[in-house]
């Protein structure tokens, strides 16, 4: 089962039932274009067979970061939620991107790398980096300045202090 699947079936484990069920939210969110693969119209821009279905709010993101002008930010002062657990693909782009402008608004970012998607790339110079290569790179330069990066047992050992704070 893919990572990411492993993180979002715990939500619906006994061991949550210790947290409120309002304690945790998960959102969905589709970066949409007006012309191309990411638009509406291209019928691409859809959830992933591999997923669990989800019955959560659902936002379109034009931009690399989930926050702004989705709506999402705005939504989540309006709640009160503080605290944010960032998954999702691609590892780089749009997941890295998310935590650091979470962090820069106040949030307190939880980034699961593991639960994160992404894809071998190649550099103008022609070094070639793997999705573990890039992944790690995330990893460090979020670590301790944007984000606390977790695994998922970490995170799912943490829910119950998640729930108090």
């Amino acid at each position: 089962m893919p990572a990411i699947c492993r993180c979002i079936k715990p939500s619906r484990s006994s061991s949550l039932r210790r947290v409120s069920a309002s304690t945790f939210r998960s959102f969905e969110f589709f970066t949409l274009k007006k012309t191309g693969h990411f638009s509406k119209a291209s019928g691409w821009v859809k959830p992933m067979d591999f997923l669990p279905p989800h019955h959560g709010l659902v936002f379109e993101k034009t931009v690399h970061n989930a926050l702004l002008g989705s709506g999402l930010h705005e939504y989540l002062q309006q709640q009160g939620i503080q605290h944010l657990i960032i998954s999702g693909i691609r590892t780089e782009q749009c997941c890295e991107t998310t935590a650091r402008v979470g962090s820069d608004l106040g949030y307190q970012i939880d980034f699961v790398t593991e639960a994160t998607l992404t894809f071998a790339m190649q550099h103008a110079n022609g070094q070639s980096f793997s999705a573990n290569e890039i992944k790690t790179h995330t990893e460090l330069v979020l670590s301790g300045r944007f984000a606390r990066i977790c695994s998922i047992e970490q995170l799912v050992a943490s829910w119950p202090a998640l729930a108090l704070a």
